[in-house]
Order: structure tokens, then C-alpha cells, then sequence
């Protein structure tokens, strides 16, 4: 369940009414700059049973800027596919210290291939097939790079965003993604709960429909 208000005390109040129906809570990248780390502080405290993803995006200091949301809770932090190699090591490199994971994002990658096969190599955990908000404006969708990505059988987890509907998280389940990200679908339906638990429900093998949700098997 990605979380990307910027108001803290609706953020917690939506976490309230999805965490026991979700696996990842997911604090979305506007959402953590407006709150700061005392937003995953809180949350940390209130869902001990939940994951807690941090979309930092980090694009250069790997280790030194990820480090103090490891430190204070998060299970995984994401950092940008394009950014340097020696960014992108560092949140590996920190990850493991903390015995966490660390999340590439892939969005706006131009050779995504060869970018996900190096990161592999670096030990990468977690590999974001992200299509951003402003892409899916122009009609651009996650299917594509989630099916080059997949077929590279790198062992890797795939997680994917943007645009999943319904309709089509089987689809995205069983074309190899482990991590199905949701946010607009469930905090702008009418039972957020109840959007969320369907979601789930799919993302584990379910195969009636669904809204989308932050789900995943990574943990499982």
C-alpha cells in the first residue's frame, strides 16, 4: 500500500485502516520529504506485524543517506536505477549491514537490461519495474519492462508499479512480479479496507478481482 499524502496524521489514519489487510506499508517518496523520518518512526511503532518500505529514491550517497531509516525501522529503501553504481552499492552495502533489503528503481532507466543484470551482480534484492505518475499521464504502462525484467531470471524479486488495476493484477502476478504496489485504487475507494483486502487476496493466488494494493510474497 503506497502512501503518498502529505498530510502525517491522515498518512497514519489510512495505515490504521489498511495494515491488517496489506503486507508492505509503503511510505511514498512526497510523503517521506514532507514528513520526515518521524513519520516511519510512527509508523514502525504502530504496525510491529507490517514491512515498512521507504521510497527514498536515492540518487547519490547511498550508505549515508539510507542508513538512518534502516536504523529506525525500514525494512527497505529504494534508490534510483540511474543513478551511480557506487550510489546504488552503498544501499546494498547498508541493507545488509542492517540484515534488510535494498529496492532498484528502474524508472527512467534507458537500458534497463543492462542495468538490472549489473545490479544483480552487486547483490541487489529487489528490482522496482516502475512506471511513474507523469508516464502513466502519457499512457505509458509497466507490462513491457515487467516482462524484460522477469525473463532475465535473475533470482531476483520484482516489484511493480504503476497503473495495476483490477483487471490485470493476476496478470502482473503471474507474469513473475513477487511485489504488487498499489495506492490510488485503495485510498480512493470508498472502503479502503475492504479495496485492500481484495487486492491481497489476489497477490497470494487468488483469482476473483480486485483493486491494487502494496502486496508481496518477498517476505513469505
Amino acid at each position: 500500500m503506497a502512501l503518498d499524502s502529505l498530510d502525517f496524521d491522515a498518512t497514519v489514519a489510512l495505515a490504521t485502516k489498511v495494515a491488517p489487510h496489506v503486507d508492505i506499508l509503503e511510505i511514498g517518496t512526497p510523503c517521506i520529504k514532507h514528513n520526515g523520518i518521524k513519520l516511519l518512526q510512527t509508523l514502525r511503532a504502530k504496525f510491529p506485524n507490517n514491512k515498512i518500505l521507504v521510497d527514498l529514491k536515492t540518487m547519490d550517497a547511498g550508505f549515508y543517506e539510507a542508513e538512518p531509516f534502516y536504523k529506525a525501522g525500514a525494512d527497505i529503501c529504494t534508490v534510483l536505477g540511474t543513478s551511480d553504481i557506487g550510489t546504488i552499492k552503498g544501499v546494498i552495502d547498508v541493507a545488509n549491514k542492517y540484515g534488510k533489503k535494498a529496492q532498484i528503481d528502474l524508472i527512467n532507466v534507458a537500458d534497463k537490461k543492462a542495468r538490472t543484470q549489473e545490479v544483480a551482480k552487486l547483490g541487489a534484492h529487489i528490482i522496482g519495474v516502475h512506471t511513474g505518475l507523469d508516464q502513466q499521464a502519457a499512457g505509458q504502462t509497466p507490462f513491457g519492462d515487467l516482462a524484460l525484467v522477469a525473463g532475465l531470471n535473475l533470482g531476483l524479486e520484482i516489484s511493480v508499479a504503476g497503473g495495476v488495476k483490477a483487471a490485470t493484477t493476476a496478470q502482473v502476478r503471474d507474469a513473475g512480479a513477487t511485489i504488487i504496489v498499489a495506492g490510488a485504487a485503495i485510498y480512493g475507494a470508498a472502503d479502503p479496507a475492504a479495496a485492500a483486502a481484495e487486492i491481497t487476496a489476489i497477490a497470494h493466488g487468488g483469482s476473483t478481482g480486485g483493486l491494487f494494493g502494496w502486496i508481496k510474497k518477498l517476505f513469505s
